[in-house]
């Protein structure tokens, strides 16, 4: 390399220096979101790659190319919009809809009261029924969302954690009445508690019981649902929490770490459940950070998988993946400007080797998205899929000298990170630490303070901004105020017509299966079968286990 330096040296002296003297750079020092500086020009040396040992070929260990040998080649991502709010009856129109547009998966949102386990008639509930999500609240809730969408034909994505497996009982109970085995289902159930605790705050047990919820799902669907995803351990909520890029790797692969670590002192082994765990990630704004990533994450979980944990299935240490776009990048001002923030991010993801993407609507930092909104962030991927040209070639930009150094840099530091973890005693010592907490909001903190002082700008909000009157009208998806009251009357009926004496005799059998040891999850599709309610099951195990109260 010394006639490359000899070459740089003269570069500098001759070319450089002379339009730096007439010209000064933007700023003194360029660096990504997660403090890695950024040099003006990158060459050969800087990658330092091991061609075999970093990066390898697609489909093969260590997985930096992509998971599979053809990639996008073979089959494009998974195009699954994000939907739910109202009723029932109004997200299955909105999933026909999306589905009619050339959507290939469906991702269910639920309400606030469904994902902490209230039914939609409890007092907790009151003023949150559909605002964020549709309402579940029982089998008729779950049939009535997915009336005439054939369950065997179409894989769902379903975004809940603490009731988790409550949800995916009802899922198969209706999958059931519509005669689908549950070896034909596919799908993804999010089901990560230890990201609740760290960034979103929607749990409801104490981690011991959590963590016995999930890994029964894990053994039940080993055995009965082998098709299904049974986790996807997220870093989107962390990354929207405020953190970096690389804690955003760092937290959520430590987080994988003691899901896998939990399913093993269960006395699974590990090639009888990796294979089912499926990640999140969020799609940021920085491009080639983002590229480099999710090759980052995707080498690092490969090692993880086979040296800390010694599997030997080469399924097992693939870390496949899905990628929204960042939520917290939509601004409300401009909001038409979100939809080429949303295609940088998706054109990351991509570029990254995601398994299957949403992209945010333009109108997402406004109100739930209409449905010109939803076809516009859909028709997105579309364009970049078959206009592109990006999905005809794996891993585009490797080789690419800055890539491969994010990519490595990346991998150092979330490995700094996991160490650090690991010698506070693993993840869920570190939450209850406060650890990853505080780092995502000194995180967080230093950002915003980047924007008050416009050295981070945001187009439309603290540079480039409009008069009120230049602001353009965007349409906005209005609730119907009724949908609480609806919900209420369909719960009031189910009530009325169940047979009590089968209902009634349901919770004391769960009450004595919380306080033991056998798998709940059979338990918890006899009784959702049988109409007892997500609220009522939840009440059950909340008198055996209690709630989570955070220390800080």
């Amino acid at each position: 390399m010394s006639d490359l330096n000899s070459a740089k040296q003269h570069w500098e002296e001759s070319t450089l220096s002379p339009a730096l003297r007439k010209s000064p750079e933007r700023r003194a020092q360029f660096e990504t979101s997660s403090g890695i500086p950024l040099e003006r020009v990158y060459t050969p040396e800087d990658a330092d790659s091991d061609y075999c040992e970093k990066l390898g070929f697609p489909g093969e260990y260590p997985f930096t190319r992509g998971i599979q040998p053809t990639m996008y080649r073979g089959r494009l991502w998974t195009m699954r919009q994000y939907a739910g709010y109202a009723a029932a009856e109004e997200s299955n129109r909105r999933y026909k809809f999306l589905l009619k547009q050339g959507q290939t998966g469906l991702s269910v949102a639920f309400d606030l009261p469904t994902q902490i386990g209230y039914d939609a008639d409890d007092p907790m509930a009151r003023g949150e029924v559909g605002k964020v999500g549709v309402p579940i609240s029982s089998i008729e809730d779950m049939g009535a969302l997915f009336d005439g969408i054939p369950l065997d034909k179409v894989s769902t994505s379903m975004t809940i954690n603490a009731p988790a497996a409550i949800l995916l009982a009802l899922y198969i109970a209706v999958a059931k009445r519509q005669g689908v085995h549950p070896k034909q289902l596919r799908g993804t159930v999010q089901n990560d508690i230890l990201k609740e605790y760290i960034a979103r705050g929607t749990y409801i047990f104490p981690p011991a019981p959590s963590m016995r919820l999930i890994t029964d799902l894990f053994r039940y669907c080993r055995d009965e649902v082998p098709q299904w995803n049974t986790i996807s351990i997220s870093g989107y909520h962390i990354r929207e929490a405020g953190s970096t890029a690389v804690q955003e790797v760092a937290f959520t692969l430590a987080n994988g770490i003691a899901y896998v670590q939990a399913a093993m002192d269960a006395g699974l082994s590990v090639d009888d459940f990796a294979s089912q765990l499926s990640f999140f990630f969020n799609a940021h704004n920085q491009f080639l950070e983002e590229v480099a990533k999710f090759r980052a994450a995707r080498r690092m979980w490969a090692k993880i998988m086979r040296e800390r944990f010694q599997a030997q299935d080469s399924r097992s240490w693939m870390l496949r993946f899905h990628t929204q776009t960042g939520g917290s990048t939509l601004t409300a001002q401009q909001p038409e400007n979100n939809i080429v923030r949303v295609a940088l991010q998706a054109l990351a993801a991509v570029m990254g080797g995601t398994q299957s993407l949403h992209t945010n609507s333009m109108d997402e930092a406004l109100a739930l998205p209409t449905e010109n909104a939803v076809r516009v962030a859909l028709r997105t991927q579309q364009i970049i899929a078959h206009e592109s040209g990006v999905a005809d070639t794996i891993d585009p930009l490797a080789g690419s000298y800055v890539v491969e150094h994010l990519t490595d840099e990346i991998e150092r530091r979330a490995f700094e990170y996991l160490e650090k973890i690991d010698e506070l005693g693993g993840a869920l010592k570190a939450i209850e630490r406060g650890y990853m907490q505080g780092e995502i909001q000194e995180a967080a903190y230093r950002y915003q303070q980047a924007v008050e002082r416009k050295e981070q700008i945001v187009v439309g909000v603290n540079e480039f901004t409009a008069a009120e009157r230049e602001r353009a009208y965007v349409e906005r998806l209005k609730m119907d105020p009724a949908i609480e009251s609806q919900a209420c009357a369909r719960l009031a009926a189910l009530r009325a017509h169940r047979e009590d004496a089968k209902v009634s005799a349901l919770p004391p059998r769960l009450e004595s299966a919380a306080k033991g040891t056998d798998n709940l999850l059979p338990l918890f599709v006899e009784c959702v079968e049988n109409y007892v309610t997500v609220g009522e099951i939840c009440r059950v195990l909340r008198g055996v286990w209690g709630e989570y109260r955070p220390a800080v």
